[in-house]
């Protein structure tokens, strides 16, 4: 799995297919590359990367929380797992300052945004009242999981008229349970569907889902799922991606009594960010050489020189903005060897009565931290 993610990441890095954008919306470049596919195999061990510490036990408590259904951030906070405060924050703020709770929509990045976003997760904990005015997402993952929109049809008298209006079902279509009792009936079908795109609702959405839709696969003995996914931050996001969806993969096995087999992940616009301003604008200028120091390295040595290239010619990040180049980080996972893959345990319990001490992981040896910041 790990050669797979490096593989990858070496391929973003110097194909002649990726390409330097730019994005408006975050003011970060990134170096991108659009469509791939990888194929872990389960039976190897469990996809955690070991070129550097991923955190476990925050996988673990985000996807609990998907499956709980959950669109607000309290219990991620209470948890001390903070991978969607940022979103959470810009989501809410304007119409927290329509309410006068924050003084303006402050610039992103700029020092009043961070200070008042501190202050937002402060009282998202603190504040039980608070976190639930103040603590939703929108319609996010979870939401489309166990929600996903259903209307009913109600009869009403109006001036001696009957007519039928639709209402919105509170409950929704609940696509985890519908696809398991849906596979306990006919397990090798190939209509095993869960879909988080909902173009009704994106609009209400925090921020759209980039993991969009998976698809379960069995032959009666073994499972494999296949998770589509439109936007990748290869650096952060994509290692999450890859064991919470293997973890999936396993709670899924469990609860039909077949062996987890693959997890298969298929990509759309895959990428490392580049940083802001001057910084982004030398990887777009020096992107061909960068490609080509690249494609010619073959061993982990060769990888630290590249580093080295980077990081005595690369401007400084702007202020705000520091940790938001990932490029230096996965060059620095390149000059490490990969470690045996670690091994994953999960309680034996309906997957809704999960709790966080069910996930266990076990003989997880990587190397330590890569510090980088979320691009929200």
């Amino acid at each position: 799995m790990v050669k797979q993610y490096l593989d990858h990441s070496k391929e973003i890095l110097s194909s002649d297919l990726s390409e330097f954008k730019f994005n408006q919306r975050r003011g970060l470049g990134r170096i991108s590359l659009f469509g791939y596919l990888n194929r872990h195999d389960l039976r190897e061990g469990f996809p955690l990367l070991t070129t550097k510490r991923i955190g476990f036990k925050t996988i673990s408590h985000e996807l609990r929380w998907f499956l709980q259904g959950e669109t607000n951030i309290k219990y991620l906070v209470d948890n001390n797992v903070h991978i969607w405060d940022d979103d959470a924050f810009n989501y809410n703020l304007p119409s927290m300052v329509e309410e006068g709770l924050y003084s303006n929509v402050f610039k992103k990045f700029s020092e009043d945004w961070y200070r008042a976003k501190d202050d937002y997760v402060f009282r998202i904990k603190d504040d039980s009242e608070f976190s639930v005015r103040w603590g939703e997402l929108g319609p996010v993952y979870g939401s489309q999981w166990l929600h996903w929109p259903k209307y009913l049809p109600v009869n009403l008298n109006i001036n001696g008229e009957s007519k039928v209006y639709y209402v919105k079902d509170p409950k929704g279509i609940d696509q985890i349970a519908s696809t398991i009792e849906n596979m306990k009936n006919n397990i090798t079908s190939a209509r095993h569907i869960i879909n988080a795109w909902n173009p009704e609702e994106v609009p209400s959405m925090a921020i759209p889902p980039c993991h969009t839709m998976f698809q379960i696969n069995s032959n009666g003995e073994h499972l494999d799922l296949m998770l589509t996914q439109r936007a990748c931050d290869m650096f952060l996001g994509v290692p999450f991606n890859i064991a919470s969806y293997s973890m999936l993969t396993h709670i899924f096995a469990q609860e039909l009594n077949v062996k987890p087999r693959h997890f298969i992940h298929s990509f759309g616009d895959v990428h490392f960010y580049t940083g802001a301003n001057e910084r982004a604008k030398w990887y777009k200028e020096n992107l061909s050489e960068l490609k080509k120091k690249c494609r010619e390295a073959e061993d982990p040595l060769e990888f630290r020189s590249i580093l080295d290239f980077v990081n005595k010619r690369v401007p400084e990040e702007s202020k705000g903005m520091e940790g938001m180049d990932h490029v230096t980080g996965i060059l620095e996972q390149l000059t490490r060897a990969p470690k045996d893959l670690p091994k994953v345990k999960i309680s034996k319990k309906h997957y809704s009565d999960l709790t966080i001490d069910d996930f266990v992981l076990e003989n997880y040896d990587p190397y330590p931290k890569i510090e980088r910041e979320l691009a929200v």
